[in-house]
């Protein structure tokens, strides 16, 4: 890198101002440097993380996974009590719409219009059916669930 020199002699503007002389562009070299640093500040932020992850004693680390590892667990069974207990309900509908001679398109139908009902309307419980917690809780993702409930 060239230094610029340490004194610079300038020409008074007309006004009797002095210019202000304008900073060098960087150079390649300078810009090249630049983006290195920046990567290498990037990079010790990472490896900070981690240092302070590994810092802790190994017993902590692994709580912390098998804590993780549990609340998936309990996630995945919920999701498989709440699969299960749809398609239970769902064949109870057929076979209770098939002994009054309702089609399945019909019960499909329904079951679309009452969904759609709640997530449309500000009032709709279903006669009752859905507490005032699990309204809350389909408000808090309505946007997904229009998009599900075409």
């Amino acid at each position: 890198m060239s230094t610029p020199p340490a004194i610079t002699i300038v020409q008074p503007n007309p006004d009797g101002s002095l210019p202000i002389p304008a900073p060098a562009a960087p150079s390649a070299a300078e810009a090249a440097a630049a983006q290195l640093q920046e990567r290498a500040e990037a990079l010790q932020q990472q490896l900070d993380a981690l240092q302070e992850v590994l810092a802790k004693p190994l017993n902590e680390i692994l709580a912390d996974r098998e804590k993780a590892l549990e609340a998936a667990g309990a996630w995945d069974a919920f999701g498989a009590m709440w699969v299960l207990s749809q398609r239970a309900m769902r064949r109870v509908a057929m076979d209770l719409a098939a002994q009054q001679g309702v089609s399945e398109a019909e019960v499909v139908a329904r079951a679309m219009r009452y969904a759609n009902a709640v997530l449309n309307t500000e009032d709709e419980t279903l006669g009752g059916s859905i507490a005032p917690a699990q309204l809350a809780h389909i408000g808090r993702h309505k946007a997904f669930l229009r998009k599900q409930f075409r």
